[in-house]
Protein backbone atom coordinates (compact mmCIF):
# COMPACT_ATOMS: atom_id res chain seq x y z
CA UNK A 1 0.00 0.00 0.00
CA UNK A 2 3.11 2.32 1.14
CA UNK A 3 4.37 1.67 -2.60
CA UNK A 4 0.95 2.44 -4.15
CA UNK A 5 0.54 6.15 -2.12
CA UNK A 6 4.46 6.45 -3.39
CA UNK A 7 3.13 6.16 -6.96
CA UNK A 8 0.25 8.13 -6.32
CA UNK A 9 2.45 10.84 -5.06
CA UNK A 10 5.16 11.09 -7.82
CA UNK A 11 2.30 10.93 -10.10
CA UNK A 12 0.69 14.05 -8.52
CA UNK A 13 3.90 15.84 -8.38
CA UNK A 14 4.48 14.91 -12.21
CA UNK A 15 0.67 16.62 -12.82
CA UNK A 16 2.00 20.07 -11.24
CA UNK A 17 1.27 19.69 -7.58
CA UNK A 18 4.24 20.02 -4.86
CA UNK A 19 5.64 17.09 -3.29
CA UNK A 20 3.88 18.40 0.15
CA UNK A 21 0.69 19.33 -1.76
CA UNK A 22 0.59 15.84 -3.43
CA UNK A 23 1.39 14.07 0.23
CA UNK A 24 -1.62 16.24 1.89
CA UNK A 25 -4.22 15.62 -0.73
CA UNK A 26 -3.63 12.11 -0.32
CA UNK A 27 -3.61 12.49 3.23
CA UNK A 28 -7.14 14.15 2.98
CA UNK A 29 -8.55 11.42 0.59
CA UNK A 30 -7.65 8.72 3.09
CA UNK A 31 -8.80 10.53 6.23
CA UNK A 32 -12.28 11.76 4.38
CA UNK A 33 -12.48 14.48 6.47
CA UNK A 34 -10.68 16.04 9.01
CA UNK A 35 -9.21 19.14 11.47
CA UNK A 36 -5.53 20.39 10.07
CA UNK A 37 -3.23 18.76 12.92
CA UNK A 38 -4.80 15.23 12.17
CA UNK A 39 -3.78 16.16 8.56
CA UNK A 40 -0.64 17.33 8.85
CA UNK A 41 0.41 14.13 11.32
CA UNK A 42 -0.72 11.94 8.75
CA UNK A 43 1.21 13.92 5.85
CA UNK A 44 4.28 14.03 7.54
CA UNK A 45 4.79 17.91 8.51
CA UNK A 46 4.05 20.61 11.48
CA UNK A 47 0.78 22.36 11.95
CA UNK A 48 1.93 25.57 10.48
CA UNK A 49 3.10 24.20 7.21
CA UNK A 50 -0.13 22.22 6.94
CA UNK A 51 -2.15 24.72 7.44
CA UNK A 52 -0.15 26.91 4.19
CA UNK A 53 -0.36 23.57 2.04
CA UNK A 54 -4.46 23.24 2.78
CA UNK A 55 -4.59 26.88 1.83
CA UNK A 56 -2.59 26.24 -1.27
CA UNK A 57 -5.23 23.21 -2.22
CA UNK A 58 -8.07 24.88 -1.52
CA UNK A 59 -6.86 27.86 -3.83
CA UNK A 60 -6.22 25.07 -6.48
CA UNK A 61 -10.03 23.92 -6.03
CA UNK A 62 -9.16 20.21 -4.85
CA UNK A 63 -9.85 21.02 -0.82
CA UNK A 64 -12.88 22.60 0.40
CA UNK A 65 -12.95 23.90 3.99
CA UNK A 66 -16.18 22.90 6.15
CA UNK A 67 -16.82 25.07 9.65
CA UNK A 68 -15.20 27.64 11.18
CA UNK A 69 -12.61 27.50 13.82
CA UNK A 70 -12.06 25.54 16.17
CA UNK A 71 -13.87 23.07 14.81
CA UNK A 72 -12.92 23.94 11.00
CA UNK A 73 -12.36 20.43 8.88
CA UNK A 74 -11.00 20.10 5.69
CA UNK A 75 -12.40 17.84 2.98
CA UNK A 76 -10.77 16.91 -0.75
CA UNK A 77 -12.57 17.25 -3.69
CA UNK A 78 -13.23 14.55 -6.33
CA UNK A 79 -10.73 14.00 -7.91
CA UNK A 80 -12.29 14.90 -11.15
CA UNK A 81 -11.29 18.09 -9.73
CA UNK A 82 -7.72 17.20 -11.08
CA UNK A 83 -9.11 17.14 -14.51
CA UNK A 84 -10.79 20.59 -14.09
CA UNK A 85 -6.85 22.41 -12.55
CA UNK A 86 -5.67 20.65 -15.62
CA UNK A 87 -8.37 21.94 -18.15
CA UNK A 88 -7.94 25.49 -16.24
CA UNK A 89 -4.11 25.50 -16.84
CA UNK A 90 -4.14 24.71 -20.78
CA UNK A 91 -6.32 27.40 -21.26
CA UNK A 92 -4.32 29.81 -19.49
CA UNK A 93 -1.30 28.24 -21.24
CA UNK A 94 -3.10 28.48 -25.18
CA UNK A 95 -3.39 32.28 -24.00
CA UNK A 96 -0.38 32.93 -22.67
CA UNK A 97 1.13 31.13 -26.26
CA UNK A 98 -1.17 33.22 -28.31
CA UNK A 99 0.05 36.45 -26.71
CA UNK A 100 3.85 35.56 -26.98
CA UNK A 101 3.29 34.54 -30.61
CA UNK A 102 1.92 38.69 -30.75
CA UNK A 103 5.01 39.67 -28.91
CA UNK A 104 7.41 38.04 -30.50
CA UNK A 105 7.43 40.29 -33.89
CA UNK A 106 8.01 43.00 -31.47
CA UNK A 107 10.96 41.75 -29.17
CA UNK A 108 12.32 40.65 -32.44
CA UNK A 109 12.59 44.23 -34.04
CA UNK A 110 13.95 45.14 -30.72
CA UNK A 111 16.65 42.84 -30.66
CA UNK A 112 20.13 44.33 -30.95
CA UNK A 113 22.28 42.15 -32.92
CA UNK A 114 24.53 44.15 -33.40
CA UNK A 115 24.95 43.50 -37.57
CA UNK A 116 26.26 40.17 -36.85
CA UNK A 117 25.06 37.36 -38.91
CA UNK A 118 22.84 34.37 -37.28
CA UNK A 119 23.74 30.86 -38.37
CA UNK A 120 21.65 28.41 -37.66
CA UNK A 121 22.28 24.86 -38.19
CA UNK A 122 19.47 22.23 -38.77
CA UNK A 123 20.47 18.64 -38.43
CA UNK A 124 18.94 15.28 -40.08
CA UNK A 125 16.25 14.95 -42.52
CA UNK A 126 13.97 16.99 -40.77
CA UNK A 127 16.69 19.54 -40.77
CA UNK A 128 16.49 19.70 -44.42
CA UNK A 129 12.56 19.70 -44.11
CA UNK A 130 12.80 23.21 -41.89
CA UNK A 131 15.15 24.83 -44.60
CA UNK A 132 13.22 24.29 -47.21
CA UNK A 133 10.02 25.26 -45.32
CA UNK A 134 12.02 29.13 -43.92
CA UNK A 135 12.11 29.23 -47.84
CA UNK A 136 8.34 29.64 -48.23
CA UNK A 137 8.77 33.07 -46.28
CA UNK A 138 10.80 34.74 -49.02
CA UNK A 139 9.83 38.32 -50.05
CA UNK A 140 11.56 37.80 -53.34
CA UNK A 141 12.45 35.21 -56.12
CA UNK A 142 14.78 32.88 -54.97
CA UNK A 143 17.99 32.55 -56.48
CA UNK A 144 19.42 28.84 -56.28
CA UNK A 145 22.30 26.76 -57.19
CA UNK A 146 20.85 23.09 -57.19
CA UNK A 147 21.42 19.42 -58.14
CA UNK A 148 18.21 18.28 -58.62
CA UNK A 149 19.25 14.66 -58.60
CA UNK A 150 20.40 15.13 -54.52
CA UNK A 151 16.77 15.14 -53.60
CA UNK A 152 15.44 12.37 -55.50
CA UNK A 153 14.31 9.38 -53.54
CA UNK A 154 14.57 11.44 -50.18
CA UNK A 155 11.83 13.24 -48.18
CA UNK A 156 8.69 10.98 -49.91
CA UNK A 157 5.96 13.07 -50.96
CA UNK A 158 7.67 16.24 -49.99
CA UNK A 159 9.10 17.02 -53.50
CA UNK A 160 7.33 18.08 -56.16
CA UNK A 161 4.71 19.06 -53.64
CA UNK A 162 7.05 22.06 -52.13
CA UNK A 163 7.30 22.99 -55.59
CA UNK A 164 3.76 23.53 -56.14
CA UNK A 165 3.59 25.10 -52.88
CA UNK A 166 6.20 27.80 -53.57
CA UNK A 167 4.32 28.79 -56.40
CA UNK A 168 1.20 28.63 -55.14
CA UNK A 169 2.48 31.37 -52.83
CA UNK A 170 3.47 33.43 -55.76
CA UNK A 171 7.17 32.70 -55.17
CA UNK A 172 9.36 32.46 -58.17
CA UNK A 173 12.70 30.92 -58.39
CA UNK A 174 15.59 31.21 -61.28
CA UNK A 175 17.96 28.22 -60.86
CA UNK A 176 21.21 27.01 -61.88
CA UNK A 177 21.21 23.02 -62.63
CA UNK A 178 24.03 20.48 -64.05
CA UNK A 179 22.70 19.27 -67.22
CA UNK A 180 21.57 15.98 -66.11
CA UNK A 181 17.70 13.46 -67.00
CA UNK A 182 16.09 14.51 -64.19
CA UNK A 183 17.42 17.99 -64.43
CA UNK A 184 15.71 18.35 -67.95
CA UNK A 185 12.50 16.22 -66.91
CA UNK A 186 12.23 19.04 -63.34
CA UNK A 187 12.79 21.97 -66.46
CA UNK A 188 9.27 20.67 -68.35
CA UNK A 189 7.58 21.81 -64.89
CA UNK A 190 9.25 25.22 -65.07
CA UNK A 191 6.28 27.14 -65.76
CA UNK A 192 4.23 25.86 -63.16
CA UNK A 193 6.39 25.71 -60.56
CA UNK A 194 7.27 29.11 -61.23
CA UNK A 195 11.13 28.52 -62.43
CA UNK A 196 13.52 30.19 -64.66
CA UNK A 197 16.24 27.71 -64.84
CA UNK A 198 19.42 27.38 -66.85
CA UNK A 199 21.53 23.91 -67.14
CA UNK A 200 25.05 24.01 -67.28
CA UNK A 201 27.83 20.86 -67.91
CA UNK A 202 27.65 18.60 -65.21
CA UNK A 203 31.16 17.34 -65.92
CA UNK A 204 32.35 21.00 -64.56
CA UNK A 205 29.67 22.35 -62.36
CA UNK A 206 28.47 18.90 -60.86
CA UNK A 207 28.24 21.42 -57.69
CA UNK A 208 27.09 20.33 -54.07
CA UNK A 209 25.10 21.13 -51.76
CA UNK A 210 22.34 23.34 -52.73
CA UNK A 211 22.13 26.87 -51.79
CA UNK A 212 19.49 29.34 -51.89
CA UNK A 213 19.64 33.28 -51.57
CA UNK A 214 16.55 35.33 -50.56
CA UNK A 215 15.59 38.03 -48.82
CA UNK A 216 18.53 38.63 -46.37
CA UNK A 217 18.85 35.08 -45.91
CA UNK A 218 21.20 32.12 -48.12
CA UNK A 219 20.02 28.38 -46.90
CA UNK A 220 22.81 25.81 -47.72
CA UNK A 221 21.52 22.16 -47.76
CA UNK A 222 23.35 19.14 -47.88
CA UNK A 223 21.47 16.21 -48.58
CA UNK A 224 24.48 14.09 -48.68
CA UNK A 225 25.34 15.13 -44.98
CA UNK A 226 22.31 15.54 -43.87
CA UNK A 227 22.46 19.51 -42.43
CA UNK A 228 20.63 22.09 -43.23
CA UNK A 229 22.51 26.05 -42.78
CA UNK A 230 20.78 29.19 -42.27
CA UNK A 231 22.97 32.22 -42.75
CA UNK A 232 20.86 35.55 -41.75
CA UNK A 233 23.23 38.58 -42.82
CA UNK A 234 21.82 41.33 -45.38
CA UNK A 235 25.38 42.25 -46.47
CA UNK A 236 26.31 38.70 -46.69
CA UNK A 237 22.94 37.94 -48.73
CA UNK A 238 23.77 40.79 -51.22
CA UNK A 239 27.29 39.70 -51.91
CA UNK A 240 25.61 36.11 -52.44
CA UNK A 241 23.21 37.77 -55.00
CA UNK A 242 25.84 39.77 -56.91
CA UNK A 243 27.52 36.49 -57.18
CA UNK A 244 25.01 35.09 -58.47
CA UNK A 245 23.71 37.59 -61.09
CA UNK A 246 27.45 36.96 -62.46
CA UNK A 247 26.98 33.01 -62.69
CA UNK A 248 23.42 33.32 -63.88
CA UNK A 249 24.65 35.47 -66.85
CA UNK A 250 27.47 32.72 -68.02
CA UNK A 251 24.56 29.91 -66.86
CA UNK A 252 23.13 31.29 -69.23
CA UNK A 253 25.10 31.20 -72.31
CA UNK A 254 26.35 27.61 -71.19
CA UNK A 255 22.60 26.90 -71.54
CA UNK A 256 22.78 28.16 -75.35
CA UNK A 257 25.90 26.48 -76.17
CA UNK A 258 24.25 23.27 -74.60
CA UNK A 259 20.60 23.64 -76.65
CA UNK A 260 22.87 24.11 -80.19
CA UNK A 261 24.27 21.21 -79.43
CA UNK A 262 21.55 18.87 -78.44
Amino acid sequence: MKKDRNELQKTLVSIGLSEKEAGVYLALLELGRAKVSDISRKAGMNRTTGYDILDSLVGKGLVHISGKEPKQEYLAESPDALIELLKKEVREKEQMFQKAQTLAPQLLSMQKTENRPQVKFYEGTEGLRHVYEDTLTSQETIRAYASVDDVQGTLTGYFPAYYQRRAGKGISIRAIFPDTPVSRERETHNAEEARDSSLVPADRFDFHPEINIYDNKVMIASWREKLGIIIESAEIADAMKKIFELAWAEAKRLDALLSVKS
